[in-house]
């Protein structure tokens, strides 16, 4: 991710499994939206928050060895350099300057502009930094609510609920988080002037144990600490980490929307 206050150490082993639990869980949806782009070999791409690289590198795979994949984020630890892939520790808050200006091909940001405070100006700039006939192509999750689907104990229900809120609606927003940012992707992608705007909205259900539950307890093990300064207590936390390994656990996963647009040639 590429912003000083982001919550989450991508460095770390549980920033490792982070980023392999989100590509678990979101990369087919991602793949689905870039695809039908036509992406050609040769192309200069642009993966901006690229986290632990499964989306640059099957991008790589497409552009072949005549094509360039830059892949920059703030901490470029779980990034690994491979023909086609150039990892770039970069804070997007900084601009393209140097190698990083464009034109690109393709440019692709995947749960990140959610993170930045300057999120619309953002976008605006990597639609400039478009080649004509280029495409934009951005994702983010949504804060539609991960309702508990199997039976679990009132006391449970309420832990869940209780933890959930103040992690999305308490502790995110306090670092810059906006989970109702993606409802208005499409419309920052028309004011940038691109064309061809295509969007997807997706979810699955999860278990505990599975890499969308996995997913949850790492991030709330990051956050632990700013969650109890938000009100909550050791036990709540130490419970939902429980119910995130419990497979009798069943819940609505994230709800992801990947949004396309193409700047006019």
């Amino acid at each position: 991710m590429t912003d000083t206050s982001y919550l989450f150490d991508t460095g770390s082993d549980l920033g490792a499994a982070q980023m392999d639990h989100l590509a678990a869980m979101l990369d087919a949806a991602t793949f689905g939206m870039l695809t039908p782009i036509g992406i050609q070999s040769g192309w200069r791409c642009l993966d901006v928050g690229a986290g632990g690289g499964s989306v640059a590198r099957w991008l790589a795979d497409q552009v072949g060895p005549d094509g360039e994949v830059l892949a920059v984020d703030l901490d470029t630890a779980q990034l690994h350099s491979q023909p086609g892939v150039d990892p770039l520790a970069h804070d997007i808050n900084d601009g393209l300057p140097g190698h990083l200006a464009g034109p690109y091909d393709l440019i692709h940001t995947r749960l990140t502009l959610m993170h930045l405070p300057r999120r619309e100006e953002i976008l605006a700039l990597l639609a400039d930094s478009l080649a004509p006939g280029g495409w934009l192509v951005v994702g983010d999750v949504t804060d539609r609510p991960r309702r508990v689907l199997s039976a679990v104990s009132a006391e449970d229900l309420a832990v869940w609920e209780r933890i959930q809120h103040l992690s999305h609606r308490v502790v995110g927003p306090a670092g810059g988080l906006d989970v109702d940012w993606a409802h208005r992707i499409d419309d920052r992608m028309v004011a940038a002037g691109l064309t061809e705007i295509h969007g997807i909205e997706t979810s699955q259900t999860v278990t505990g144990g599975s890499p969308g539950m996995l997913l949850h307890l790492s991030l709330n093990k990051q956050a632990y600490h700013h969650l109890v300064a938000a009100g909550a207590t050791a036990a709540q936390l130490e419970r939902y980490q429980e119910l995130c390994r419990d497979p009798q656990l069943r819940t609505w996963f994230y709800q992801f929307l990947c949004v396309r647009g193409r700047r006019p040639r």
